[in-house]
């Protein structure tokens, strides 16, 4: 891999991983229209600690409350959130590794997320707490996390559409929707690191991983503060008229064009 592939991985990963925009669609797109090689993956674990890095850094308050006080219902509530991804990631994996090769479910996918972000747009103010909300309350947001499993479809817009349907308070909801990313991610970390030291650490050029991590640090944490201002100001639309664009260019170029997919 190339520094310049680095970078370009690198500030992609970051941005769309906390945009509601498809990290993993966005990822296998660029892929196949760069036609560049599929990172590896001691790149792979790299660019992922480096957004887990970006998202603790921005909400270290909340997530210094939840260490200091861990028996409390915001931790049941994320808890609870994380188990449907995580059985549908565990029983699945090879399905969705499949999606992800082959880019099929790309279009669909952004258009999934277009009606999710226009659905959140549309939906009133609510007035529960994140602290205050039920198990089931929780549980739908992690099915809404466990869809997102496909390329193409947004975690961080798919679990904000989740908590403003179950009428949770607009910054509360923002900020679950981020606290929940925390376990996924670092369960991706994990799993990748695992892969990448049965494979082994021999012949890793590290300076391309270094800049990849770098810049995806530094992208995650500005995307997670345009998101939060997007959010907050009520122009999360916008998000889903890009992903209305990029669903309808995937379709047309599989089914009619064939020059990236």
């Amino acid at each position: 891999m190339s520094i310049w592939e680095a970078i370009l991985l690198g500030i992609i990963q970051g941005l769309t991983e906390f945009l509601p925009v498809s990290s993993s669609g966005h990822l296998v797109l660029f892929e196949k229209i760069l036609n560049i090689d599929t990172p590896t993956l001691a790149f792979n674990v790299a660019v992922h600690f480096a957004t887990l890095v970006a998202v603790c850094v921005v909400f270290w308050k909340d997530i210094l409350t939840l260490l200091k006080k861990p028996i409390q219902k915001l931790t049941l509530w994320l808890i609870i959130a994380t188990i449907p991804a995580g059985i549908a990631g565990v029983l699945f994996s090879d399905i969705f590794e499949g999606f992800n090769d082959s880019g099929v479910t790309l279009g669909i996918g952004f258009l999934i997320t277009a009606i999710f972000l226009l659905i959140s747009s549309k939906l009133k103010p609510g007035t529960i707490e994140k602290e205050n909300m039920k198990w089931y309350d929780a549980l739908f947001i992690g099915i809404m996390q466990m869809v997102a499993i496909l390329p193409g479809i947004s975690r961080s817009g798919s679990t904000l559409t989740g908590g403003l349907f179950r009428k949770i308070k607009k910054e509360d909801a923002v900020k679950f929707a981020f606290l929940l990313s925390i376990p996924v991610i670092l369960g991706g970390f994990i799993l990748e690191t695992y892969d990448a030291a049965k494979a082994g650490f021999a012949n890793i050029d590290i300076l391309p991983i270094l800049i990849g991590m770098i810049f995806a640090g530094i992208s995650g944490f500005f995307a997670i503060k345009i998101f939060v201002k997007t959010v907050l100001k009520g122009k999360i639309q916008y998000f889903a008229y890009y992903v209305t664009v990029l669903g309808v260019f995937c379709i047309l170029d599989q089914f009619v064009f064939h020059i990236v997919l």
